[in-house]
């Protein structure tokens, strides 16, 4: 699936060492445009499979460093499928997704 390649391509970016924060859209678009059920990032912007992929990717992470460049490559995919279809995401959470990682 090519949104996948590209949102792993871009994980693998992001954890080779770029740490720039993506800029947050302005809360506009139908609702649920941005965070849907279980508050995952750009939820109505994927398919069933990618927010299937999308769970069982944020469940296997065992490191906090590649745990965050996955999100961060995630919520950059989202704002960019956003884009294209003329909608904007809400501000992204602030809570820290991968905090259960950090030691």
């Amino acid at each position: 699936m090519k949104t996948l390649s590209i949102l792993l391509a871009g994980a693998a970016v992001l954890a080779a060492g770029s740490t720039s924060a993506q800029p947050a859209a302005t809360p506009k678009g139908p609702p649920g445009a941005g965070q849907g059920h279980g508050r995952m990032y750009g939820w109505s912007l994927m398919t069933p499979q990618e927010r299937t992929e999308h769970q069982q990717k944020m469940r296997s992470f065992d490191d906090y460093d590649a745990c965050t460049a996955y999100v961060a490559a995630h919520h950059a995919l989202m704002q960019a499928r956003a884009k294209e279809k003329g909608v904007a995401l809400p501000a992204a959470s602030r809570d820290d997704r991968c905090a259960h990682l950090k030691h």
